[in-house]
C-alpha cells in the first residue's frame, strides 16, 4: 500500500515551561535533552525518518537559542517562525501559514517524547489519514498507559475513530499525544488574529463530524515536570534504550 506522507510540518516550540522550573530557567523546553538528546532533536528526527522534507519550528520563549541549535541543520530543512508574543498552538500555526503550504502537514509538539510501535507513529498517521472525511487526525495515547501522565484526558473515540471531547467533570480513555495531520486552511478561516488554542480548530471539526484519532500502539511519556523527566529516563534506561537507538 502506498502511503502519502506529508511533505510540511509545523513543531510548536514556543510554550515557556513554566512546570519545567528550574530546568527551563535558562533553557527553553524543547532543549531539554531526553536520553542526552534535545526532545525537540527527537521530534526532528521521527519527522526526518518518516519523509519530512520541510519543518517550521515557532519559538519564543528564549526563542534565540533554539534557532541557533537549529542554524546547522538540514533535514528537515528548517524555517524558523519567532512569536514576538506567545500565540498559544493555534495563534503558532495561523502565523506560520505563509510556509505551510495548502496541503495537510503534521504538527507535532516539541517537548513530548514517543516510542513507535511495529510502525512508526507518523506513518501510522499518513496511511489512516483520509482528507475527504477529515479535517484533523489526531494521535491520541490511552491515559492507562501514559507515563508521567495524571490528567482526566481529553476524548472519547468511536469505533471508527471518531472523536467527541470529554465533558467537563468527566474522563476520558484517550489523552492527545501531541502528534496529528490537519488541513492548514482551518486555522486561517474565521480565527482570531491573536493567540488562540487549537482546540478551537478541533471543536469545529468535531461539530462537522471531520475530527478523527488513531491510538498509538507504542510508549508515550508525558514530560511535565522534572520529576515527570527523571520517570521517563528512569523507565527508559530500564526497557527503551534500545527502540530509541535504532
Amino acid at each position: 500500500m502506498t502511503v502519502t506522507i506529508p511533505d510540511t510540518a509545523m513543531v510548536l516550540a514556543a510554550g515557556q515551561g513554566l512546570r519545567m522550573r528550574p530546568l527551563t530557567d535558562h533553557m527553553p523546553k524543547p532543549l531539554i535533552p531526553v536520553l542526552g538528546k534535545p526532545m525537540l532533536d527527537h521530534a526532528l528526527d521521527r519527522l526526518t525518518a518518516a519523509g519530512v522534507g520541510r519543518a517550521v519550528v515557532n519559538s519564543h520563549y528564549l526563542g534565540a537559542m533554539i534557532g541557533d541549535h537549529l542554524k546547522d541543520r538540514t533535514a528537515p530543512a528548517i524555517t524558523l517562525s519567532p512569536e514576538d508574543t506567545l500565540l498559544e498552538t493555534g495563534g503558532g500555526v495561523k502565523k506560520a501559514l505563509p510556509h505551510l503550504g495548502t496541503a495537510p502537514v503534521y504538527t507535532v509538539n516539541a517537548d513530548i517524547f514517543w516510542l513507535d510501535g511495529p510502525v512508526p507513529a507518523l506513518r501510522r498517521l499518513a496511511a489512516h489519514w483520509n482528507p475527504a472525511e477529515m479535517d484533523a487526525l489526531l494521535l491520541l495515547m490511552a491515559t492507562t498507559k501514559s507515563v508521567g501522565y495524571d490528567g482526566p484526558g481529553d476524548y472519547h473515540m468511536d469505533p471508527l475513530g471518531g472523536l467527541t471531547r470529554r465533558a467537563e467533570r468527566e474522563l476520558a480513555p484517550f489523552v492527545y499525544a501531541g502528534v496529528q495531520i490537519v488541513k492548514p486552511e482551518l486555522f486561517a478561516a474565521d480565527t482570531p488574529d491573536g493567540a488562540f488554542s487549537t482546540n478551537l480548530i478541533w471543536d469545529r471539526a468535531q461539530a462537522a463530524g471531520r475530527l478523527f484519532g488513531l491510538a498509538h500502539d507504542g510508549l508515550w511519556f508525558h514530560i511535565g515536570t522534572p520529576a515527570g523527566l527523571r520517570e521517563a529516563e528512569d523507565l527508559l534506561a530500564i526497557g527503551g534504550v534500545r527502540a530509541v537507538a535504532h
